[in-house]
């Protein structure tokens, strides 16, 4: 029912683009959050909406901005997300002013961004983690994987870290001294394998379609909700994890009230308790 509720809402956000144009509303004013609110009763002034306009991934991310849209409907700032799939150009178009917002990196992600591309972005606040994990089709639990087991592990440097490090923190592989600093790691920073494994570094998005050629494998959870797999879970990052998703915004806007609002919803006690009982610990809340 919350899938069918977000495609009849994304629809309607399609509609209401399409019919307020530049900015007007039934109410009469539209303010953007491109041009910063000065106060509070600015950000839901009377008569006036504000539109925050996102990208967001497409679970949980919209799915918990869907779940935050009708308390700050009442504060008079209203969500039109343009899209539910972030790609290589979401931050090149939050720094050009083409949306408001984004939800769907890691501040380390964010970080790497702006010193590769010189974004003038920034963290707006945490609000959830997406534990990695390892997955199996063939095993039910760590202690049943063998030596010599096929693992896939992400390959880009944040993630492919995050899969070393619990393969670290499980007993598979001894990560060289320094890794952790850098929070970026490849096969080539494994000083020793405890437990004899092969692992394949494989493009994140090509590791669930071929799971069943490997003996387990580690992706996001997010990704994992999204295929619907119902793969054995054998070990997971903790709650401490400092990859918690973030909103990212343009500095100028990161005091804004309506972008204020925005995180704190996504944060209060009601949405982490949605998030606790809807994802069963697949999306830990930040606390």
């Amino acid at each position: 029912m919350r899938r069918k509720a977000l495609t009849i809402l994304l629809s309607a956000v399609t509609v209401l683009s399409v019919v307020t144009g530049c900015g007007a509303s039934k109410e009469g004013t539209t303010a953007t959050a491109g041009a910063v609110v000065e106060n509070e009763e600015a950000a839901a002034g009377e008569g006036d909406t504000v539109v925050l306009r996102g990208i967001a991934d497409l679970v949980p991310h919209s799915e918990l901005i869907e779940f935050v849209t009708p308390k700050l409907a009442e504060q008079g700032i209203q969500i039109e997300l343009v899209s539910t799939a972030a790609d290589s150009t979401t931050n090149e178009k939050l720094d050009a002013g083409e949306i408001d917002f984004n939800f769907f990196q890691h501040d380390p992600y964010l970080q790497s961004e702006i010193e590769a591309n010189g974004y003038d972005l920034v963290n707006a606040g945490d609000i959830h983690v997406e534990p990695i994990t390892a997955y199996s089709d063939k095993f039910e639990s760590k202690e049943d994987i063998p030596e010599n087991a096929v693992v896939a592990i992400p390959n880009d440097a944040t993630n492919e870290y995050r899969a070393l490090r619990i393969l670290e923190q499980n007993g598979f592989i001894k990560l060289k001294d320094g890794v952790q600093d850098t929070l970026s790691a490849s096969v080539d920073d494994i000083e020793e394998y405890l437990i004899p494994l092969e692992i394949v570094e494989l493009d994140s998005a090509q590791i669930i379609p071929t799971k069943d050629d490997y003996d387990f494998f580690i992706t996001n959870t997010n990704k994992a909700l999204e295929a619907g797999i119902d793969s054995a879970k054998l070990f997971s990052e903790g709650a401490d994890s400092p990859y918690a998703n973030i909103i990212a915004v343009r500095s100028e806007d990161k005091d804004n009230p309506a972008i204020k609002a925005l995180v704190e919803a996504l944060t209060d006690e009601e949405t982490q308790k949605f998030i606790e009982e809807t994802y069963n610990g697949a999306v830990i809340p930040v606390k």
